[in-house]
């Protein structure tokens, strides 16, 4: 069995890449497990300058939870879910070295959180971005306070209580792209980009990235915080699972 997650170094980046093609690399406890300890690993690996952070196969970057994980979790088991889920949020936070997201397909939920925890976007006309939580039955929390460090209230309020996935195309034009490219250079343009990066001073990447870090970390924490909470709530009222089950009967009969 191949595993969840691929770690590739090219000289001083390292290319992580979610391989969970068969699922969309959707995030379940093992690859959520995975990614944290790669980036508290590479983050204490001196020989690493910059992460490109992008998915397995040609479909997704990450299309969120994995669904037939969380659609039979309970109330109890929310708070344990969300924990694992902000640890590895916060290990991609607190890398100090420059971490880019090549969305080389659909970023959605959770893929597209992990693309607003680094620092940098690259992704094509034609691919699908958003926060769809809420036609899961789960509050949009995190990934919408994330937002707010790249897009004003207005598109934040859309995405979040829309559900609706945007273009490439919307995302570059609203903020939420540094770099729209071609498909077949996403990843060459990721790399590029993290090679000139990792050529800068380190210490100054540093101290940048932990002041830049420190101007968010309240909101983000509260924000963690509020989500776990409002999670409960919302398996409470018994939505999430049956949104998610009507979502994964849908599928298999598609």
């Amino acid at each position: 069995m191949h595993s969840p997650l691929d770690i590739e170094k090219r000289e001083a980046v390292a290319i992580v890449t979610l391989n969970r093609p068969e699922s969309l690399n959707a995030i379940n406890r093992e690859l959520r497990t995975r990614l944290t300890g790669a980036m508290q690993t590479l983050g204490s690996d001196d020989g690493v300058r910059a992460v490109v952070i992008t998915g397995a196969g040609e479909r997704a970057f990450c299309s969120g939870q994995d669904l037939t994980e969380t659609a039979g979790y309970d109330v109890e088991d929310v708070e344990a879910w969300l924990t694992e889920n902000h640890a590895m949020y916060r290990a991609l936070r607190n890398l100090d070295v420059p971490a880019i997201a090549a969305f080389n397909g659909v970023a959605a939920g959770a893929g597209f959180q992990i693309g607003l925890c680094c620092d940098l976007r690259v992704g094509y006309p034609e691919m699908k971005i958003g926060q769809p939580e809420i036609k899961a039955g789960l509050a949009s929390i995190v990934g919408s306070q994330l937002m707010t460090a790249y897009v004003g209230v207005g598109h934040n309020l859309e995405l979040s209580l829309t559900g609706e996935l945007i273009s490439g195309s919307r995302a570059y034009e609203i903020g939420l792209l540094n770099r729209l490219v071609s498909r077949e250079k996403v990843l060459e343009t990721a790399l590029a980009l993290s090679q000139s990066l990792a050529r800068l001073p380190p210490t100054a990447m540093r101290l940048t990235k932990q002041r830049l870090r420190a101007l968010t970390d309240p909101g983000f924490e509260a924000a963690l915080a509020a989500a776990i909470a409002a999670q409960k709530a919302a398996y409470a009222s018994g939505e999430p699972r049956q949104a998610m089950r009507r979502f994964l009967e849908k599928r298999k009969r598609d």
